[in-house]
């Protein structure tokens, strides 16, 4: 089980990161509506995000997870405080540049799939990598997520966790800096979703990319070297694993 740290809240002292940050988050705040129906989704949070870990965000909808996760990915701007990526502020980014991070440094992976029906597996996979600046051949992007011998299948000849697949290997074959998964299994019965775990863990381990999931599995949180507790827009603790489980040992 994790050794928790200390409960703490945005803006308190940040627990240390095993390796250098890949994402600076500084007093972020986000502000839906205004006046007395303001909702306040992020209360001023406080992070490290090392490059290379694995990192999974718990809390009760609402709470601000997904918020957060729209922010980190340049998916929203911030009503205060800051995201920042090598050195470079992704509130003061244009429009343009904002487009870039998303496209060169950021994969995204969510709950539904969004595949091209039209397109095979390898066909979804080349639209990332067409516009990526250094991308892997999606061959090679279906082979790591164990699709190799699927890879000219439609989306209608793929189960849930096969079509999941190649979401992930469409969104590592961009070989992105910041891999960001909001409820990747929650579509999925145990023996799919941890087919799935089993790629993201892979791709974290084979690419050194920073594997940050949203999920309401407590279950899963025992994959990752910190597990971020959220509550009421903030964060309410952070716990270290001592050593993270394989896939495989998972139960829900």
């Amino acid at each position: 089980m994790p050794e928790s740290e200390a409960p703490r809240t945005g803006g308190e002292h940040e627990v240390p990161s095993p390796a250098p940050a890949a994402l600076s988050v500084r007093g972020l705040r986000r502000v839906f509506g205004s006046g007395p129906a303001a909702v306040h989704a992020l209360r001023g949070v406080d992070l490290e995000l090392a490059q290379g870990e694995i990192v999974v965000l718990l809390g009760p909808s609402g709470s601000g997870k997904s918020t957060l996760l729209n922010l980190l990915g340049g998916l929203d701007r911030p009503t205060g405080g800051d995201v920042v990526f090598d050195g470079r502020s992704l509130a003061a980014m244009d429009d343009r540049a904002l487009t870039a991070y998303r496209r060169d440094a950021v994969g995204f992976i969510f709950q539904f799939y969004n595949l091209i029906p039209s397109l095979t597996a390898e066909e979804n996979v080349q639209l990332a990598t067409d516009i990526a600046v250094d991308p892997m051949p999606p061959a090679e992007a279906l082979a790591l997520v164990g699709l190799a011998h699927r890879s000219k299948h439609f989306p209608s000849e793929l189960s849930g966790g096969e079509q999941q697949r190649v979401a992930i290997a469409r969104a590592i074959a961009k070989r992105p800096r910041i891999l960001l998964c909001d409820e990747p299994t929650g579509a999925l019965d145990l023996r799919t979703g941890i087919t799935t775990l089993e790629a993201l863990v892979e791709a974290n381990r084979s690419t050194g990319t920073l594997l940050m999931m949203v999920t309401h599995n407590a279950d899963i949180a025992r994959l990752a070297d910190r597990v971020i507790h959220f509550a009421d827009g903030g964060i309410r603790d952070i716990a270290c694993n001592a050593s993270r489980i394989a896939p495989s040992e998972l139960r829900w």
